[in-house]
């Protein structure tokens, strides 16, 4: 059994590896949506994007901690023990999806009209949701200077466009991977719109959507 002192030790630098993942995740969301804002010329204030970078941060993390890593640990030794299976990557992947979820939501926004106002029809429903599920790609072509002319009504902050964005991440799992499955390639398959699911509601919960 480890000595006190040990223990405590693999605690702090857990604490201190969670504290650095804190503060550079911080600095990364919040020049990224600076310079998102820039692009589309929003007049987000600096204190407001701060402020909202700094909740969804924080609980994230938080999240991360309580939710993501025991239950990441779980399905490693449950995979590994009962399948002979070793799902480190895919574990890998699903604690990315949930970090990357936890932002989606606000993505599309570079696309988003301000009101609805009845005086434009909003966009095709596949149109509406391709914004936000291949959000990175429309990101990567305003990046590039390619003017965007989608535009949507849709918030995206909903039960509704969880549910599309869960589904999508079944069928890429499916893309992926061939028949005859096994047990633990079930098991992977779930895994990862797991991750996603539970990093959108983590978006939704501090947007008080819950």
């Amino acid at each position: 059994m480890a000595k006190p002192s040990k223990v405590n030790k693999i605690l702090k630098a857990i604490h201190n590896a969670l504290a650095g993942l804190h503060k550079a995740l911080f600095n990364l969301v919040l020049t990224f949506f600076e310079e998102l804002n820039k692009r589309i010329r929003a007049r987000v204030l600096l204190y407001f994007m701060e402020k909202e970078t700094g909740e969804h941060v924080k609980t994230l993390i938080k999240v991360f901690k309580y939710v993501i890593l025991p239950v990441s640990l779980f399905y490693v030794l449950l995979d590994f023990f009962l399948f002979g299976e070793n799902a480190v990557d895919s574990m890998l992947w699903g604690i990315l999806t949930f970090i990357y979820s936890n932002f989606l939501p606000d993505l599309p926004s570079i696309c988003r009209r301000k009101r609805n106002d009845g005086t434009k029809k909003d966009l095709a429903w596949y149109k509406k949701y391709a914004l936000l599920l291949f959000a990175p790609f429309f990101i990567w072509a305003l990046f590039s200077g390619t003017q965007l002319k989608w535009k949507t009504y849709e918030t995206f902050h909903n039960f509704k466009s969880l549910t599309i964005y869960a589904g999508f991440l079944c069928a890429l799992g499916f893309v992926f991977m061939y028949p005859p499955f096994t047990i633990a390639d079930l098991t992977e398959l779930i895994s990862v719109p797991l991750y996603g699911v539970i990093g959108y509601l983590t978006h939704l919960k501090v947007d008080r959507i819950l």
